[in-house]
């Protein structure tokens, strides 16, 4: 199992509304991220973080907070539950993991996917898997040859409308679909340019420019 860092999330709302989303199910129980907590399994009458699980159905789930009650579908993007969400985020926090790597959830086109941030690339990187589960037109795009660790592989470039990270969205972000399987989506610097970054030990902080 993947550890994944931490996030935290600085929001404009004055009332916190937490994001949820369903991103498996194991047996009985569903598998929610909170925030940016890590997935955590919980039963019909359990909570975490504040959100009590209501009933756990085969592809969704029925959540709680504070008296607010809404339904998850797995493979769905968060919601926000719990207070009003205010305007979109400007900045993220976020916690490497314990091997030094910033791993986390958030939406492309609001489909849920697992990123690693990748200083090193030019642009948005996703496996073909991830590309074809998120319904990404992909083969529409311009076709480009890339180096990998096997040699030259083959890719496509295209626009993602929407990359989602915690309370912060960005728009037309450029990416590339690789042949190649990757275990994340690597955020590379077609995203990452949208913000000011600073690292301070374990964290990274990047703050909108825009």
């Amino acid at each position: 199992m993947v550890a994944l860092g931490g996030l935290l999330l600085a929001t404009a709302g004055a009332v916190h509304a937490q994001s949820v989303a369903l991103a498996g199910m194991l047996g009985s129980k569903a598998l929610l991220v909170v925030d940016a907590h890590p997935p955590r399994a919980v039963g019909a009458g359990d909570e975490f973080q504040g959100v009590k699980v209501i009933a756990v159905l085969k592809e969704e789930a029925t959540v709680e907070v504070k008296g607010e009650r809404r339904i998850l579908r797995l493979g769905e993007a968060p919601v926000r539950v719990g207070g009003r969400s205010g305007a979109s985020g400007r900045r993220l926090v976020l916690t490497a993991d314990s091997r030094g790597h910033f791993v986390n959830s958030g939406t492309i086109n609001g489909k849920v996917m697992q990123y690693m941030v990748d200083t090193g690339a030019s642009t948005v990187a996703i496996g073909r898997s991830d590309a074809d589960r998120m319904g990404l037109n992909y083969q529409n795009g311009q076709l480009v040859r890339m180096g990998t660790a096997n040699g030259v592989g083959q890719g496509w470039r295209m626009k993602l409308d929407s990359v989602r990270v915690g309370d912060v969205e960005v728009f037309g972000v450029e990416a590339i679909v690789t042949s190649q399987p990757m275990p994340y989506v690597l955020l590379g610097n077609s995203f990452l340019n949208e913000f000011q970054m600073t690292r301070s030990n374990d964290q990274m902080v990047l703050e909108k420019r825009n």
